[in-house]
């Protein structure tokens, strides 16, 4: 009986995989750990430190190939000029030519406030013990955590909670 209970709650989960709050995870309120993602150009490495605080800030963990984490990359997208006030950092822990692949096709480029990199040292999965993608982090505008997400959401859920 608990196999076919626990085998339904999985199902239900990879099935619909929509905007599923995290319980609290106790890093809520904490000011945003300090590690380096390797940027688009694969050569510099930017630390968390370096971002500047003033806006809210969103790490998207993502796989390249996972139809959700793409669903929600869609959704931010469409929704961008509402979102324009929000840095979103999109980070894989996949190989280089797939970000790559990702980045150009959703044509990251063109928006002053997407980065796209490689988190090389598995940091956010470690940290926020992260057991599937997409992942959402949000901080606010004073880098600290507010809410974190497993599942794909929406980009007005975004707009909620960063106030955008």
């Amino acid at each position: 009986m608990r196999i076919t209970i626990l085998t339904l709650c999985i199902i239900g989960f990879l099935a619909g995989c929509t905007r599923t709050k995290l319980p609290k995870t106790g890093l809520e309120g904490k000011p945003m750990p300090s590690f380096s993602l390797l940027s688009s150009d694969s050569v510099t490495y930017l630390n968390t430190n370096n971002i500047p605080a003033g806006k809210p800030i969103v790490f998207l963990l993502f796989d390249p190939y996972c139809p959700y984490c793409r669903a929600e990359t869609e959704s931010i997208i469409k929704n961008m000029k509402s979102l324009q006030d929000v840095r979103f950092y999109f980070l894989t822990s996949s190989p280089y030519n797939d970000m790559m692949s990702y980045y150009k096709n959703f044509q990251l480029q063109k928006y002053e406030n997407v980065t796209v990199g490689i988190d090389t040292g598995f940091y956010l999965i470690k940290y926020f013990k992260i057991a599937g993608v997409p992942f959402t982090a949000i901080y606010t505008d004073e880098k600290k955590l507010k809410q974190t997400f497993v599942g794909k959401i929406e980009a007005e859920v975004i707009k909620d909670i960063t106030g955008s």
